[in-house]
């Protein structure tokens, strides 16, 4: 990081773009897709115009970039900016600057880009007396393939944390943290009774995974407008008898809404209800 900053401070503009670019980038699984999105960003296009592009990918990392350079007020958008250092100094050191901040940037949210990876890299934290809930990186499922894709992760996952555990005791184990939008496509308050019908088995079956494994298992926070939901799957889940008696199922509360005191007393109540003890993690937001 101290490298970057030296070459490219975020305390210039083109630094600061750079990193934005690079933010953007961090959502764009394939090398391919990310050369055309650096392409698009820092070409000298006639009349700033974009290629027509057919994945949604580069539409979501063009908005990303456009809706970031509002919020960081750099006065001239960032591709005007990249587009200049590109005259000044060419597209070949562009792209290794973009590189390089794209690098430096997943190092910083991304704990590594396989669950082994983060697993060898989290050893040193939890020497110290950290413990770890892992996410999956990615966004919502938007096809029916993506939940069955996702589904398999989680699993994968589980069978690897489980390895590198060792013979800890809850709550001093890692654990997996299971966004419910991943494994259903259309996960909204509308599609409740799919999404109860649906969605509740396929967590159970993670569930029961995970405490046959012993791990804390974790139902990750969604947006404020699926928090009924979010609380629906997990009362249903909780209520299932084969997770009787287990205490490493729990979720992720958002402690910043007005609404979490209630949230807190529901979960309060479901734990009394089941004669059960609950993992509860307070976040304040997105990382």
């Amino acid at each position: 990081m101290e490298d970057f900053l030296r070459d490219y401070g975020l305390s210039t503009r083109e630094g600061l773009a750079l990193m934005v670019l690079a933010e953007a980038l961090l959502r764009v699984p394939d090398a391919i897709t990310a050369d055309k999105l650096i392409e698009d960003k820092l070409a000298d296009r006639l009349g700033g115009q974009r290629p027509k592009s057919d994945t949604w990918l580069v539409s979501a990392s063009s908005w990303v970039f456009d809706i970031s350079s509002r919020l960081l007020h750099l006065g001239n958008p960032p591709e005007t900016i990249l587009r200049q250092l590109t005259k000044r100094f060419g597209m070949p050191a562009m792209r290794t600057a973009t590189r390089q901040a794209m690098r430096l940037l997943g190092h910083q949210f991304v704990l590594g880009e396989t669950i082994e990876n983060a697993l060898d890299r989290a050893r040193t934290m939890e020497s110290k007396g950290y413990r770890y809930s892992y996410d999956m990186l990615g966004e919502g499922a938007r096809a029916a393939a993506d939940a069955d894709r996702y589904f398999e992760s989680y699993a994968a996952a589980i069978s690897a944390i489980t390895k590198r555990a060792g013979d800890r005791v809850l709550p001093d184990r890692p654990g997996i943290s299971i966004k419910l939008s991943a494994l259903y496509p259309r996960y909204e308050a509308g599609n409740g009774e799919e999404v109860m019908a649906t969605l509740v088995p396929q967590l159970i079956e993670l569930a029961r995974y995970a405490k046959a494994k012993d791990l804390n298992f974790t139902v990750d926070a969604e947006e404020a407008d699926r928090l009924e939901l979010s609380l629906d799957v997990f009362a249903a889940t909780l209520a299932d008898p084969s997770l009787a008696g287990w205490e490493g199922f729990g979720l992720a509360i958002q402690a910043y809404q007005k609404r979490a005191v209630d949230v807190v007393s529901h979960i309060h109540d479901l734990a009394s209800a089941y004669d059960c003890r609950l993992m509860v993690r307070l976040v304040k937001g997105a990382y």
